[in-house]
């Protein structure tokens, strides 16, 4: 699945932060939206679709918040040893875009740098989607309401699907202020005792909230999509945090998705558009039950239902 991807983590279990990558040698068509009001990204302005350069080779997804991007240098130097890269004459110059969680506070200080960087793509590989405590996921809370000390471990979450004669996946790292909402029920959050407290509930009793949070993904896909696809794309996978994530896209969440669209295989853009959401939607869930999930959708089944 997904042949052209491979992803590789690097986990810093002690410290409570890691990397995880997205890895396409041969190039990818990009596209990212950010929707929240603090992010911590690199590279995000050049997959707009007015400007020049049309193919990506990584996105890396990282902790440690502004101090985390330096592992995306590790990338750098990993596709450059290896000759992968835009051609930009004498050399090949490689195009990582990033983005990073604030973790800083759920552990030691401490951030991926570059050698982290380098080791998740040494480690990288195709078929790699692991759900839970590993790679930019591994330091990931949500419900911080009450502070970090009250929050509860996240993670990395991944949905993986084939449909439409396409292959999808979506990798994110959960970390928001917010309570992950599956059901109507609250399954990752703030916490007194044993029970879990509703962010929402606490908006008038709490004086300030946790200002350091996030939640960042990827969309990887074999359709083909322009630029402006895959950053439309993005833009509609946000209406998955918001299903999972409550609240979401907060003023202290850098909420982020990249899109990466690899192959030739055609597919009807609008069915793209209605079910990467859910797919998103089900990644964040996935981050708190530690399992990727599979989303399966029979093509007659939405023939049915359009009729």
């Amino acid at each position: 699945m997904l042949e052209k991807f491979k992803i590789g983590h690097y986990t810093d279990s002690e410290n409570k932060t890691g990397v995880t990558v997205i890895i396409c040698e041969d190039g990818a068509v990009g596209g990212v939206s950010v929707r929240g009001a603090a992010p911590a990204t690199r590279e995000t302005d050049l997959l707009s679709p007015t400007k020049t350069v049309e193919q990506v080779n990584a996105v890396v997804l990282s902790g440690g918040s502004a101090f985390g991007l330096e592992a995306s240098c590790g990338v750098v130097e990993y596709l450059f040893k290896h000759k992968i890269g835009y051609n930009a004459g004498a050399y090949k110059v490689p195009i990582v875009c990033a983005a990073s969680i604030y973790d800083l506070e759920n552990g030691k200080f401490a951030y991926p740098d570059k050698e982290a960087g380098y080791r998740a793509a040494e480690n990288a590989k195709k078929d790699n989607f692991v759900a839970g405590a590993i790679g930019a996921g591994t330091g990931a809370t949500c419900g911080k309401a009450l502070g970090i000390k009250r929050s509860m471990q996240s993670g990395l979450g991944v949905c993986k699907a084939k449909l439409f004669g396409v292959s999808v996946a979506v990798v994110v790292a959960v970390n928001p202020v917010g309570d992950i909402v599956k059901d109507g029920e609250i399954i990752g959050g703030a916490k007194i005792g044993k029970k879990f407290v509703s962010t929402l509930s606490l908006i008038e009793k709490v004086s300030g909230f946790h200002e350091a949070n996030t939640t960042i993904g990827c969309i990887i896909t074999d359709a083909k999509l322009t630029k402006a696809q895959c950053n439309a794309l993005a833009d509609v996978a946000h209406d998955g945090y918001a299903m999972a994530i409550s609240p979401s896209h907060t003023p202290f969440d850098g909420d982020a998705i990249f899109c990466l669209s690899s192959g030739n295989k055609k597919a009807a853009f609008f069915k793209l558009c209605a079910v990467v959401p859910e797919m998103v939607k089900r990644a964040v869930w996935s981050a708190i039950e530690g399992r990727a999930e599979e989303l399966e959708i029979e093509e007659s089944d939405v023939d049915e239902k359009t009729e």
